[in-house]
């Protein structure tokens, strides 16, 4: 299947822009910082089709627990979702979990089976229950169509900036919406999708096709994107969906289907990019395109295998075109292919410099590469000259901030 994510229209909102969901944020008092939100709520006010990938961490926390029994329904009305602290790691976690779904329960007037729940931030401290009870009422009075901003800044740890987006589309003649939230910075490494992120859209759609859906998606957005190498223990997307577009409902792998996956392709390939550039300490987003692979698997590897490289990312971030790197960096790759038809470019939006030609170095301006690398977002585009498959994958650099954020994350 063939998404372009330019067929799709920018829509106001967020997590809230598509019709039936509301949301809100607020401080409850979890994080030690008294300035930042750390509690988030997402509602619809009609039942929701749903579905969630987690992450594949063999560690993983309470919430996955919880929110994997609810959601076998394959249904869901709300999200509840704290920072500051994981809930990973707890004998009481799943204690904790469940009671969160009982307290939006209440407020919300819904079955606590219907309530997806999240943490994320440190792992291995219990989690602190009365500071939620204390302000859940507040949390659920603040819900507005509004309110996705709030809720954006509420999941954020070590974040800089909010992450959401939203999309407009058509099914059928009928507009639909998607959006979304996401948060991630750090310990980014998916087997799965390595962040937090909440997904709503008015669509019509069964279950099952959400769910293959979200999996379609996910695999060419967010399990393409690594900032660090650690696969954390909380993550997880899942997506709701309220049927509101009053679109002839999906229940196969029909046109309507197809559109409606570019359109949430569309959706997680912008939240992933935006967690790529976000990396924490990271001057510069990193995008590696392979072209012309024999198979998607060895393209996808051979990308991943560049943004993860360590010397790779230390290169960029240092503005040198150590093109070897990167070499070397697709030599270690799995999979059978041969070296010696790679071609490599460096390249921004409007310039790109070729600095290997069958897998050997060529002359080069180093002043129009050293421009390229000075830049915010650097692209590197490798043509294997072997096949017709693709794939792109999105990383950071890695820069002294790094050290100095996760040297003293916990205290």
């Amino acid at each position: 299947m063939n998404w372009d994510f330019h067929d799709f229209l920018p829509a106001d909102g967020g997590v809230c822009a598509a019709d039936g969901f509301t949301a809100g944020g607020i401080r409850c008092g979890i994080r030690p910082n008294h300035t930042k939100y750390d509690l988030a709520m997402i509602y619809s006010d009609c039942e929701c089709t749903a579905a969630a990938v987690y992450t594949q961490n063999k560690v993983f926390g309470a919430p996955i627990q919880v929110t994997r029994a609810h959601l076998s329904s394959g249904q869901a009305r709300a999200v509840i979702v704290n920072s500051g602290n994981a809930n990973t790691g707890n004998p009481d976690g799943v204690e904790k979990a469940e009671a969160m779904c009982r307290l939006a329960a209440e407020q919300l007037h819904i079955s606590p089976d219907q309530v997806i729940v999240a943490s994320t931030g440190v792992i291995g401290q219990v989690l602190a229950i009365e500071p939620i009870a204390d302000h859940i009422g507040e949390l659920a009075a603040k819900l507005s169509k509004d309110g996705g901003a709030d809720a954006a800044a509420a999941i954020m740890t070590t974040d800089t900036r909010k992450k959401e987006i939203a999309v407009r589309f058509r099914l059928g003649g009928k507009e639909c919406v998607i959006g979304g939230m996401a948060k991630g910075s750090g310990m980014i490494h998916p087997n799965m999708a390595t962040m937090l992120c909440f997904l709503t859209t008015d669509a019509a759609i069964s279950a099952e096709m959400l769910d293959k859906a979200l999996h379609m998606a996910n695999e060419k957005s967010f399990n393409m994107v690594s900032i660090d190498g650690d696969t954390s223990t909380n993550d997880m997307v899942c997506i709701m969906a309220s049927g509101c577009a009053g679109n002839s409902r999906i229940e196969t792998e029909n046109e309507d289907f197809a559109t409606f996956t570019g359109a949430l392709f569309a959706v997680m390939r912008n939240l992933a990019k935006m967690v790529a550039a976000d990396g924490e300490g990271a001057t510069k987003l990193i995008e590696c395109t392979v072209s012309h692979a024999p198979s998607e698997k060895i393209a996808k590897d051979v990308a991943k295998s560049v943004i993860t490289s360590s010397l790779v990312k230390t290169a960029i971030f240092g503005a040198d075109a150590n093109w070897g790197r990167i070499l070397c960096a697709i030599g270690y790759a799995e999979g059978n292919f041969d070296i010696h038809k790679i071609d490599i470019r460096l390249a921004s939006k409007t310039k790109n410099v070729l600095v290997c030609k069958n897998g050997v170095g060529v002359d080069f301006s180093e002043e129009q590469a050293n421009i390229i690398l000075w830049g915010d977002e650097v692209k590197i585009l490798v043509d294997m000259r072997d096949g017709e498959c693709e794939a792109t994958a999105w990383g950071c650099d890695l820069t002294y901030d790094y050290v100095k954020i996760n040297g003293d994350y916990r205290t």
